[in-house]
């Protein structure tokens, strides 16, 4: 279906009778954010720096409260629905690759209750962003899995796709507002997408590096690579894919809670044991780990690379370092 730009505030509206969260500028950063009442959120942004994978996998999230002394344990209510408007098609897939791990063995039931909640509704990447990678890692700027609904920007109007019957929900309640895509529009969603893809100059080649990976477990490219590294934990929490996590006790007086809050493998605690001993000590051990969950361990668990070329390790890494030239020296290695 096919929506003129005249008609976006009226379709915003539509969407606004459930929760609503799309990309708002927040001092020199675009992040997601409720949309209030007769506003108007705009999609001219490369991407959000935070990834939209709280929509899921909250930063910080209550498992239960408790009352100490007591066996009586309180739920959170799990039950808003909710539509991310605007989700560039890496981070959808991201979600789609994450949920794989949290249907693993045992089904998460917070995860998965908040997917079943949650429409997401894609925008294809028009002008990728100078480090994306997206499709030497199975991706694309118009990628529609993890999607309901896929919007691409074609200059005037947007063309909608419907991917799950979520997203055919959407368009029956706005179906007034859209017009029949006729062959004129198809034709120039193909040339967009394809101008974008030319667009993205950075690749990575994967071949053999999950099978190589850890054959090179004492080479001395870990201690180069990892050289420059702050330990600071940015390229974990900004990446879509990353899922590490800790549980933790909080008590005030006798009222408590358990939650559940990101963790990061480069942060040294991470790995302590209660010994005191740490199987990885130094940056070169944290940073061989991961680049091996990312590359290797995940592809052989699940088949698919934990990594969806959004870039963004890359863009805000403090001491510039590169997953692509870590990648690179992977390959010169093997």
């Amino acid at each position: 279906m096919l929506l003129n730009k005249d008609k976006w505030p009226e379709f915003v509206g539509r969407l606004a009778g459930k929760k609503l969260l799309a990309p708002q500028s927040g001092g020199d950063a675009v992040r997601f954010a409720p949309v209030s009442d007769g506003e108007v959120p705009m999609l001219d942004f490369k991407n959000t720096r935070v990834p939209p994978k709280q929509a899921l996998f909250p930063q910080t999230e209550t498992m239960y409260r408790f009352q100490l002394g007591t066996e009586e344990i309180e739920l959170p209510q799990l039950d808003e629905e909710t539509i991310w408007l605007g989700v560039r098609p890496c981070d959808a897939r991201a979600m789609a690759i994450v949920e794989k791990l949290f249907r693993w063995d045992i089904d998460d039931p917070y995860y998965l209750k908040r997917r079943e909640l949650t429409t997401l509704v894609g925008l294809a990447c028009n002008e990728p962003g100078l480090n994306c990678f997206c499709p030497s890692v199975g991706g694309g700027p118009a990628s529609t899995e993890g999607l309901d609904l896929l919007m691409i920007d074609l200059d005037d109007r947007y063309l909608l796709e419907a991917i799950t019957p979520k997203g055919e929900a959407l368009l029956d309640v706005t179906g007034d507002l859209l017009d029949e895509v006729k062959a004129d529009a198809v034709k120039e969603k193909e040339k967009v997408v394809s101008a974008a893809e030319k667009k993205i100059k950075r690749t990575v080649d994967t071949e053999g590096v999950s099978a190589g990976l850890p054959g090179l477990w004492e080479d001395p490219l870990w201690r180069r690579v990892s050289a420059a590294c702050l330990g600071c934990g940015t390229c974990t929490y900004l990446c879509p894919t990353c899922h590490c996590f800790d549980i933790q006790d909080e008590t005030e007086g006798f009222e408590a809670r358990r939650c559940r809050m990101w963790d990061s493998c480069m942060f040294e605690e991470y790995t302590v044991h209660t010994s005191g001993h740490n199987p990885r000590p130094t940056r070169r051990e944290r940073t061989r780990n991961r680049i091996n969950h990312k590359y290797s361990y995940y592809v052989d668990k699940f088949a698919v690379t934990a990594c969806v070329g959004c870039g963004r390790c890359v863009n805000l890494c403090p001491v510039n370092i590169d997953i692509i030239e870590i990648l690179r020296q992977v390959k010169e290695a093997l």
